[in-house]
């Protein structure tokens, strides 16, 4: 279902971009790439607001040539059916589950990482690091998701193994987060905005925080990736779309009380503080500087020594990834 704005939020969002015009204007694309194959293109949406630079790229894919951009809702169960169908064309999303997606033979190409860090772990005060949550009750979305797929290499890491030594709570009719509120669950992994609602109502306490604990903080954990046949049919709309993207992750770095304020006005999320803490606390400036195929490759061997693939880093590298677009950016938009 395709986001329908109300006319007064259409006014608010319109004015609100508009203050970004010099920022994109500033930044031109090259002209002598050529005018994009195709001038719409379909973006997912989803709850999680670390993916800001998607959301707030939308002026920067009008001053590419794109003059119909869409948001697409979908179930965060059934994104990469949809995906898959060719309901929308580009994804944001967190790094563990482009790499499964790939490994199931899905039709995923990752472009270029959007930033690192983002999600934490929280536990009751009794549990004191990630080694105590041997024998505990944690909440994940459904198994198989992000959050599984996070928590399951990191309880690995330590020597859990989390296929026998956690038991993972999966309610379908109340949210993992209410449950870990409730005192009905030992740890939760939560992705923004839910640490923020959690810290402003002292819930638990952080026994792993991504964006500054190793090893996780020094990968990606959002990524952008288009659908295969997207990228392979216009490469010049791929490429305006990982620049507008990556734009737009700059502007989250270097300008995050704006992007946050971009964010609500568009409809994205309801609460400007919680938006500019995870704008102001994520290192988004990180796309130039990280290395976008050794997230791959990490959550590759991470995901495949804890059974959640069968595929090696090198054969998810080279079915899922497409780095010629990201090489090019990082030449053309230097700091």
């Amino acid at each position: 279902m395709t986001m329908i704005q109300t006319r007064r939020r259409f006014l608010t969002t319109s004015l609100s971009l508009a203050s970004a015009t010099a920022f994109v204007r500033a930044r031109p694309a090259r002209a002598g790439e050529g005018a994009p194959e195709i001038t719409t293109v379909r973006i997912t949406k989803s709850p999680s607001i670390c993916n800001a630079p998607r959301y707030i790229a939308q002026e920067f894919l009008r001053a590419e040539g794109f003059t119909d951009v869409r948001y697409v809702s979908t179930p965060f169960d059934a994104a990469y059916q949809s995906f898959m169908r060719g309901e929308y064309d580009f994804i944001t999303d967190f790094a563990p589950v482009l790499v499964y997606a790939i490994d199931q033979g899905m039709a995923v190409t990752v472009l270029a990482g959007v930033h690192a860090g983002c999600f934490e772990v929280f536990a009751k005060e009794d549990v004191h690091g990630i080694a105590e949550l041997r024998g505990k009750a944690i909440g994940v979305a459904a198994l198989g998701s992000a959050q599984h797929m996070f928590l399951a290499p990191i309880a690995a890491h330590v020597g859990i193994d989390p296929n026998k030594d956690i038991n993972w709570v999966v309610s379908p009719s109340v949210k993992p987060m209410q449950l870990f509120i409730d005192g009905k669950l030992d740890g939760f992994l939560g992705l923004p905005p839910e640490p923020q609602e959690l810290h402003a109502h002292r819930v638990g306490h952080v026994i792993l925080d991504s964006t500054v604990d190793r090893p996780w903080s020094q990968y990606f954990c959002c990524m952008l990736a288009g659908h295969r046949e997207f990228v392979r049919k216009y490469p010049i709309a791929t490429k305006r779309v990982t620049r507008a993207i990556l734009k737009a992750a700059d502007l989250c770095a270097t300008e995050p009380a704006r992007a946050a304020r971009l964010l609500v006005d568009g409809g994205f999320t309801e609460r400007y503080d919680y938006a500019l803490q995870t704008l102001s606390g994520l290192p988004y400036d990180k796309w130039r500087e990280y290395d976008a195929e050794d997230t791959i490759r990490f959550y590759a061997l991470r995901l495949r020594e804890t059974g959640f693939i069968k595929s090696g880093p090198q054969k998810i590298i080279a079915e899922g990834t497409d780095w010629r677009f990201l090489n090019e950016l990082k030449r053309e938009l230097k700091a």
